[in-house]
């Protein structure tokens, strides 16, 4: 396992822009807040005849994916296609590393072929800093999930979709529900909805599915569902990981959607105008009822539609700072 350290060295610039994305802990509000605002502006192009910006023309984009994804790499590869890139999709199936290359010995290949973004998954925590930390400077790396330690971007559409419905953060009391444990979508939530202000983050699941001191972090626990989910203003869902699993965690899934999963009932107990969320993909009686993840309070379908935008803004946003980072060396080997 990679043991990443100190992520904001290595991610923004000396003037503290983003030139990786590896990670939402330690960043601040308003470079939180200018990822959001950028995907505003990339949430209608959906809409036009023309869905296309020349903001990376020329550049080369690789999703460099070690684990399967059909969501994330199909809005990755949208969002690149949108800004104008050239796009490669490696299928580590039938890669290299199939037969027994190194993680390095992989990069180093593709970087030959003068690649100008890695957008990178994989099951090793500290993967993608692992990337950053041996890419040449004009090169930048976005996280598209790693390990139990983060997924920025899926937190990052999860802001925008949660600003999008209730305005401001700040009154907010937000509960994430479910396999805390295995879930590096929930711990890179924590720490963007720490920064951007809510109110109160709750977090709801049995005593087995929840990692040891979460409690430092900033949250509440609750292990009883009916408790933890009163009067919260927006419903976080996540999927039980059971391929990440090593044991026995639960009793069964029933019994797991008896106690925890969201139903019609327990959402009465939110606000009356509490929303509900899930990153997907959604396992219907077993987390959620689909009376809730189709009803009119769910906002599922759109967190997928803010998920281009919000990548198409890290996107353009990384390849800005690179390019000034590069530009910096350049002027400063010339002086």
């Amino acid at each position: 396992m990679f043991e990443p350290t100190d992520p904001n060295q290595i991610q923004l610039t000396p003037e503290g822009e983003l030139k990786h994305f590896i990670t939402t802990e330690g960043l601040s509000r308003e470079l939180l807040t200018e990822i959001l605002d950028t995907a505003d502006s990339f949430v209608d192009m959906s809409a036009k005849q023309v869905k296309k910006v020349p903001l990376l023309r020329g550049k080369t984009v690789v999703n460099l994916f070690f684990e399967a994804s059909t969501r994330t790499l199909s809005t990755f590869e949208l969002a690149a296609k949108r800004l104008s890139a050239d796009v490669l999709n490696l299928n580590i199936s039938t890669s290299s590393t199939s037969k027994g290359e190194t993680l390095k010995d992989t990069l180093m290949t593709l970087h030959a072929m003068h690649s100008d973004m890695f957008v990178v998954r994989h099951s090793s925590s500290g993967a993608a800093h692992f990337i950053a930390e041996h890419v040449t400077p004009d090169v930048a790396v976005i996280n598209a999930g790693d390990g139990r330690h983060a997924h920025p971007t899926q937190a990052m559409l999860d802001m925008l979709t949660i600003r999008q419905a209730k305005g401001e953060f700040a009154p907010l009391t937000v509960a994430i529900v479910g396999d805390i444990l295995h879930s590096r979508v929930a711990r890179s939530q924590i720490h963007a909805l720490r920064t951007l202000g809510v109110k109160e983050i709750r977090v709801i699941a049995p005593n087995t599915l929840l990692p040891r001191h979460i409690e430092t972090l900033g949250v509440k626990v609750y292990t009883d569902m009916l408790q933890g989910i009163r009067d919260v203003d927006v419903v976080m869902m996540l999927r039980l990981q059971k391929e990440r699993m090593n044991s026995a965690l639960l009793p069964s899934e029933s019994e797991f959607y008896k106690l925890y999963g969201l139903t019609m009932d327990k959402l009465a107990l939110a606000k009356p105008d509490a929303v509900v969320m899930h990153p997907g993909p959604i396992n219907r009686g077993v987390e959620i009822a689909s009376s809730v993840a189709d009803g009119d309070r769910s906002l599922i379908l759109d967190q997928v539609t803010n998920g281009i935008a919000v990548r198409m803004a890290v996107m353009s946003m990384a390849m800005s700072g690179q390019t000034k980072t590069r530009a910096n060396l350049i002027q400063a080997g010339e002086s």
